[in-house]
């Protein structure tokens, strides 16, 4: 794998992991909503070192068993890829705005609060573990076996997939705070969700045929 396949895939795998309409989504989008850019923003900073956490346990962990890896790896893509589709289609149905309260009222509060209590609720989600072995099954994305350099590459690849999520969502909402509505939001939940349905058929459809 060259070094502009390990960034790219490494950006992409960055973006899917940080984009589902989730708890944390939500949370960064009533704070740019309630105070503003700078305080979504700050959000999904957290989010994105504790996702950057989670990328580099499960690199390590897939370099440990990269015998096992290599030996099967068709079957592996063909079950990454399947699960993909299935998480893209829960994405698709589920609904973003469940348990969601917006306050009305501004508040006050240091950028490091929003930005701890963001990493602190996503570190809790051991479960994106899961996701980042299905990705990086899906994607075939194994920078260990190409050196150092690569790894570096790569786990910085991820990162900036992740924080372009984070600059565009924030500033999506800002610009267009005085129209966004539940709608919106639903309908770009289904948007990511289609998309990663699709990324999960090809990757079905390229294994098999």
């Amino acid at each position: 794998m060259s070094l502009g396949e390990i960034i790219v895939k490494g950006f992409v795998i960055g973006l899917f992991v940080a984009s589902p309409m989730g708890p944390i989504n939500m949370l960064c989008i009533q704070r740019t909503l309630n105070r503003g850019w700078k305080h979504g923003f700050a959000t999904g900073m957290g989010a994105m070192l504790s996702d950057l956490t989670y990328a580099i346990i499960t690199l390590i962990g897939m370099g440990m068993a990269s015998d096992f890896l290599s030996k099967n790896e068709t079957t592996i893509q063909l079950v990454g890829s399947i699960v993909l589709l299935l998480f893209g289609f829960g994405v698709f149905r589920s609904n973003p705005l469940k348990g969601w309260t917006p306050r009305l009222k501004m508040e006050e509060t240091r950028y490091m609060k929003d930005f701890i209590s963001s990493f602190l609720l996503t570190f809790s989600n051991v479960a994106i573990i899961l996701v980042f072995i299905t990705l990086y099954a899906r994607f075939q994305f194994n920078p260990l076996a190409e050196g150092a350099f690569s790894i570096i590459a790569g786990i910085v690849s991820i990162a900036v997939g992740a924080l372009s999520w984070w600059i565009f969502i924030t500033l999506f909402v800002s610009r267009l705070r005085k129209y966004f509505n539940r709608k919106g939001l639903i309908m770009l939940n289904r948007i990511v969700g289609s998309i990663l349905m699709i990324f999960g058929l090809g990757g079905i459809g390229t294994t098999i045929f």
